[in-house]
């Protein structure tokens, strides 16, 4: 039987964060969104510390990441926990370890005394099913928006062309 046990990320596991968010980048069909590098991930998880990076370990090796980081809910009291990214390697699913990686988080939301943890889903992704099965909501009454870094630039009166 594997052992599953967790370990948070170190300054020196940067390549190996790189190596996941590709491999999610790759799954998800969106290589060509990302533009991260291992800099970037250094600079903002490391010395920013903006995001936190819990691994997936089966018998000490790394298989799977979550990438999260505090969020505060205007509506409700406390924080809470955003989970931008989280990957288990094909090989290693359908043994638990995403339920466990939701539980681990759960823990670590409780000892925070957070009051939350979100994430948002490809329309697409098989795991949906699987996220309700743990009992997540799935908010159909939500869209997901965003500002890109054009769009960043542009609306802060930022952009070349002022």
């Amino acid at each position: 039987m594997a052992e599953l046990t967790f370990r948070f990320a170190k300054r020196g596991d940067v390549p190996l964060i790189f190596g996941f968010i590709n491999e999610l980048a790759e799954y998800e069909k969106l290589t060509d969104c990302l533009v991260t590098t291992e800099h970037d991930l250094d600079k903002w998880i490391f010395q920013k510390e903006k995001a936190e990076v819990l691994f997936v370990l089966e018998d000490g090796a790394e298989v799977g990441f979550v990438l999260f980081f505090s969020s505060f809910p205007a509506y409700i009291h406390g924080a809470g926990i955003y989970i931008e990214a989280l990957y288990i390697k094909p090989a290693y699913r359908g043994k638990g370890y995403g339920k466990a990686t939701f539980q681990k988080l759960a823990v670590i939301a409780f000892e925070r005394g957070c009051s939350r943890i979100e994430w948002c889903c490809l329309d697409w992704n098989p795991t949906m099913e699987f996220y309700r099965a743990i009992g997540a909501e799935i908010m159909d009454d939500l869209t997901v928006c965003r500002f890109n870094r054009k769009g960043i630039e542009l609306l802060a009166g930022k952009n070349d062309t002022n």
